[in-house]
């Protein structure tokens, strides 16, 4: 067993997959149990009520431990240009994601976006979502925020760096298993497409046109910096900030 576990931990394919896999598959387990498990009623315990509330902390644990099993084998090498590069594209990336539920307050509109461009750019409340504010003990909000904000800022930026733009836009450049001699960052239009696509399916259709603008982004951050680190650091910021923007204008659909 423990031979396995050591031959298991030395293939880097898996290191850059096995996390993604993970995540994806609690986050699956947790939409379709979460829904079978509300029960809107006065005495059903609190994760009856929000499912998410417990799958949330639960993915982020078992996600953690199986970055930190693999943790050797990531690209982070210190640049204090990449990281730079990655705080400013971070929040110009989320601008971009965020404008659309803004000009929403801005123009006054209400309701639910109705025409087919209301839907295509995102123009809609964002009032429905993950939503910590459920809790009227103190210890019960302030541990849903901090799992809620650390799986954001932490965990979905390792994961999904580590896997679209460490392996995924190498793995295309060389499908015959010689990828990881393609150096990080290396352009192509197939990588391009296929990354910053599969990146914006990945999300809800009202985010699309955000997270295709934003993963273009990501994707120039990578081209250009060469570096993991500047794109973790830039998923990090822009979900840090995502965070923040959800939790002071009580837009709890955004995150």
């Amino acid at each position: 067993m423990l031979a396995e576990l050591k031959e298991i931990r030395e293939n880097r394919t898996y290191a850059h997959v096995v996390p993604f896999g993970v995540f994806m598959v609690l986050l699956l387990i947790s939409q379709f149990a979460g829904e079978a498990m509300i029960w809107e009623h006065d005495n059903a315990p609190w994760y009856r009520h929000w499912p998410e509330q417990l799958f949330y902390p639960i993915q982020t644990v078992l996600t953690l431990v199986v970055l930190l099993f693999f943790w050797k084998h990531y690209e982070f090498r210190w640049s204090g240009k990449a990281v730079l590069i990655g705080v400013v594209a971070g929040l110009v990336g989320i601008g971009f994601w965020l404008l659309p539920t803004t000009l929403y307050d801005h123009w006054g509109m209400e309701g639910k976006p109705e025409t087919f461009f209301e839907k295509l750019t995102g123009l809609a409340p964002r009032k429905e979502g993950f939503d910590p504010t459920v809790f009227d003990n103190p210890l019960a909000y302030w541990t849903s925020l901090i799992f809620r904000v650390f799986r954001a800022v932490v965990i979905v930026s390792l994961v999904e760096e580590i896997f679209w733009r460490s392996f995924l836009m190498r793995f295309l450049l060389d499908m015959d298993g010689k990828y990881w001699k393609v150096p990080f960052g290396k352009p192509a239009w197939i990588s391009f497409l296929v990354v910053t696509g599969a990146f914006m399916i990945a999300h809800a259709p009202i985010d699309y046109l955000g997270a295709f603008i934003y993963g273009s982004l990501t994707y120039a951050v990578a081209v250009w910096t060469k570096s993991l680190l500047a794109c973790v650091v830039m998923h990090g910021v822009a979900n840090a900030t995502m965070a923040w923007y959800a939790m002071t204008y009580a837009k709890y659909g955004l995150w």
